[in-house]
């Protein structure tokens, strides 16, 4: 039986990446909160 999790770094990017991040306004509130670390 195959693991359920099978990474894929460019599809996790899509997901959770700085450019995915950009498209809705989550990088504006994380910054406004003062975060050190923006996106993966």
């Amino acid at each position: 039986m195959k693991r359920t999790y099978q990474p894929n770094n460019r599809k996790k990017s899509k997901k959770l990446g700085f450019f995915a991040r950009k498209e809705s306004n989550v990088l504006n509130t994380r910054r406004r909160k003062g975060r050190k670390s923006l996106s993966k």
